[in-house]
């Protein structure tokens, strides 16, 4: 590579990294704590999920309650579990029947706890880990500006990734055996980036395509409909399988109601290790009634398994959409693996605390970048508005990323000390403390009482957390362990190791002599 291609990889690499680095930090910040979204949930509410991401087998129980309050005759019902949490969305349409009572013409959309049938609206339900997984990618901001900002974001990280591994190719072995933590601040912040940044190079290789592909498919597509479809975007999404099937309405009753539990069963002893997670029911109670159970194998039967079969009660038929023993299509593969792969919920626990930990290291390699650059423009020779310039734009960037530790920390007290608050408390306490801490922490124009304040109310935040779950939720862990409830257990244990390498940090950077501010 001659110097001339080395110096614009090497000034690309740093103009696109410096450029997304905050959003990039929030977005692996709170896809980190993503990656445990429904241990969070439970932890919140304080209820171990039944069936880990399955639908409970009494479906029976669930439809009768619904029929009595809300009227399903005519309506298309579906009931479906996203996560690993107790409570199930409930997905109503209006009753096709023109004589229903008045209450079936209205659609409508809750969840519902599968144990005490109670309902709550989405914005009721919400809580810390669904606001941190729409956190990683933006969905607060007005929608769908968000979801592109952070798919943008996905895009220029995989660019950064691409010009740093050819700026770094000839020494990418030495380099990361290299660790000078002795030497002058600019080294060691280039050593820790560099030796973090191969380490995790992978898993943000990964990250930043899938997430690039989920945040800009819908612009990746947009030639599609014009030149292959000519316009037919229902066309296109029936393809892809986005459609929803349409069965005809015949205005005339089924002389009995199935029991959908057998459905289940019967599934379920012909495919084994079968997880249902929908269930889809078209004219309810009309004599073209159709059900439809949506599934997959358990990953450890197999990775890319995914099962559908339509019932039909009035003839009882059945037939099979998608066999989970047969090879999968080009379509499941590629939509399922990218989700898998994405989320890395396929490997248990194991696989999401070692995604976590690559997710921390991240956010050290984003923090290392910042800091190199802000060394690099940190000389004498500069005129001194230009360094005020630099300082001033590397104690923001720092700021906003650094508070976010102790911010989260605080919501997960706040969240158990007013309890069932909804998504208004979250979005105003979050964001609000952020926005404070942010200012005070700018203010101070310090990088090292940034770093150790953070570090310290972070840890003691920290290990206040599963004090505020026993106190608030009587709920202590290993109380918690002993019962079999590891979900709400393992948010607990993970805040007190968090809490202990928040400790060890901090006491490690009060030995440390440096400070970088700017007058």
């Amino acid at each position: 590579m001659g110097q001339r291609v080395y110096n614009i990889l090497f000034n690309l690499h740093t103009v696109s990294g410096i450029v997304i680095s905050v959003a990039l930090y929030v977005i692996f910040f709170a896809g980190s704590f993503s990656f445990f979204r429904d241990e969070i949930v439970a932890w919140e509410r304080n209820e171990q999920a039944l069936n880990e991401d399955n639908l409970p087998q009494d479906i029976d129980q669930i439809l009768t309650h619904l029929d009595e309050k809300y009227v399903l005759e005519g309506r298309d019902v579906n009931l479906k579990t996203y996560y690993a949490e107790r409570a199930i969305a409930v997905n109503l349409s209006a009753s096709k029947d023109s004589l229903a009572p008045e209450k079936a013409k209205q659609a409508a959309f809750f969840y519902i706890d599968p144990v005490s049938l109670e309902e709550q609206s989405y914005t009721d339900a919400y809580s810390l880990g669904e606001f941190l997984y729409r956190l990683h990618f933006f969905a607060q901001i007005y929608y769908p500006v968000g979801y592109y900002l952070s798919g943008f974001v996905a895009f220029f990280f995989l660019f950064a990734i691409i010009t740093g591994v050819l700026v770094h190719w000839k020494k990418i072995v030495s380099n990361f055996y290299t660790f000078r933590p002795w030497a002058k601040l600019k080294t060691l912040w280039t050593d820790a980036h560099t030796a973090l940044g191969i380490l995790g190079l992978p898993f943000q290789f990964i990250l930043a395509v899938t997430g690039a592909f989920f945040m800009l498919k819908a612009l990746l597509v947009a030639p599609s409909v014009l030149s292959l479809y000519h316009g037919d975007q229902a066309q296109l999404y029936k393809d892809l399988e986005y459609d929803i099937p349409v069965y005809e309405f015949t205005y005339q009753p089924i002389q009995a109601l199935p029991s959908i539990n057998t459905y289940i069963e019967k599934t379920q002893q012909e495919w084994k290790d079968y997880d249902l997670n929908e269930v889809a029911i078209h004219n309810y109670g009309d004599a073209n009634m159709q059900v439809t159970l949506n599934g997959k194998l358990d990953y450890q039967s197999k990775f890319n398994a995914l099962g559908s079969i339509v019932y039909t009660p009035a003839t009882s038929e059945q037939r099979i959409v998608k066999d989970p023993y047969q090879p999968a299509s080009y379509l499941d593969a590629v939509k399922n693996v990218m989700f898998r792969l994405h989320f890395g919920d396929y490997g248990g626990y194991f696989l999401r605390v070692v995604s976590f930990i690559l997710g921390v290291l991240s956010c050290i390699v984003i923090i290392s970048g910042v800091l190199i650059w802000l060394v690099a423009r940190d000389r004498k020779n500069l005129p001194d508005k230009k360094r005020k310039f630099y300082n001033r734009v590397a104690h923001i960037y720092m700021a906003i990323c650094l508070s976010m530790y102790p911010v989260t920390a605080a919501a997960f007290i706040a969240v158990k000390v007013n309890q069932g608050a909804g998504q208004s408390f979250l979005y105003w306490f979050y964001f609000l403390l952020w926005a404070v801490l942010n200012v005070f922490l700018i203010l101070k124009k310090d990088l090292k009482y940034m770093s150790d304040f953070c570090l310290l109310s972070g840890g003691i935040l920290a290990f206040l957390i599963p004090i505020c779950n026993g106190i608030f939720s009587q709920a202590w862990f290993w109380q918690t362990f002993a019962q079999g409830h590891v979900q709400i257990a393992f948010i607990d244990v993970s805040w007190i190791v968090l809490a202990i390498i928040s400790f060890f940090a901090f006491a490690k950077s009060k030995k440390s002599k440096t400070k970088l501010a700017y007058k």
